[in-house]
């Protein structure tokens, strides 16, 4: 009996295993017939995606798509909101099948490795741009209507994004991985659809959380200054 009673202490002492997530940052690689290696990078928040496709090491541009997502079982259902290669995707819904096991994720016909879970993730989520300051005085912007600029971060990968869900129009994209220490946010810069030669660049702004909102302030990547404010997606 005393043997008994101390295995079954011992089993409900052991942590309990939690179910994996899509939540966080994939990755996976394909080489064409020349040799060039293809990177995508793709981002899930609790309900938002973005796949990003550049070329590797060169960070040069190829394409983004994304939107909202809900899981059904082993499928998931993707709603787009942007394709920077075929605006008429955006609006549309897609189902695929997928399969989740020790940080592997089959989807489609990718096999994409997981590059974090999300992961300290200060800043894990899908923003709007909610505000700018202008002249000391913060500016509201209504993040309700079809033109938007997202910001969509997993532990360690961001994309911005800045898209029309109504014309379809693609705006520009950019991302990397970011760090966040000590109220700074450092973003490199590993792809960026306007100018390749700000690939490999680190800009550093300081952030602040108040009231659920992201206050970020800095130089921006042509160096004038910057405050702008950053509300969390709910739809």
């Amino acid at each position: 009996m005393k043997k008994l009673l101390l295995l079954l202490f011992g089993l409900l002492a052991l942590p309990l295993v939690q179910a994996q997530t899509l939540q966080g940052a994939w990755e996976t690689t394909e080489t064409d017939g020349n040799g060039l290696v293809v990177q995508h990078v793709l981002i899930f928040t609790d309900a938002h995606f973005a796949q990003a496709i550049f070329v590797k090491p060169s960070g040069k541009f190829l394409g983004t798509k994304g939107g909202s997502y809900l899981q059904k079982n082993d499928s998931l259902e993707f709603t787009y909101e942007f394709a920077s290669f075929n605006a008429d995707l955006v609006g549309s819904n897609k189902s695929e099948v997928f399969e989740l096991q020790d940080n592997q994720l089959e989807l489609g016909k990718l096999k994409w490795t997981r590059l974090d879970d999300g992961t300290p993730g200060d800043l894990l989520g899908a923003w709007l741009i909610s505000g700018r300051k202008r002249d000391g005085e913060i500016v509201k912007r209504d993040t309700s209507g079809p033109r938007k600029t997202m910001k969509i971060l997993s532990g360690t990968r961001f994309q911005w994004i800045a898209y029309n869900t109504e014309t379809a129009e693609f705006f520009g994209t950019g991302g990397g991985t970011y760090t966040t220490i000590d109220g700074k946010y450092t973003e490199n810069i590993g792809f960026f659809s306007r100018d390749d030669s700000r690939v490999g660049a680190s800009l550093e702004f300081n952030y602040e959380l108040i009231d659920g909102d992201w206050h970020h302030s800095g130089l921006s990547s042509k160096g004038d200054p910057i405050y702008e404010v950053w509300s969390k997606r709910t739809l």
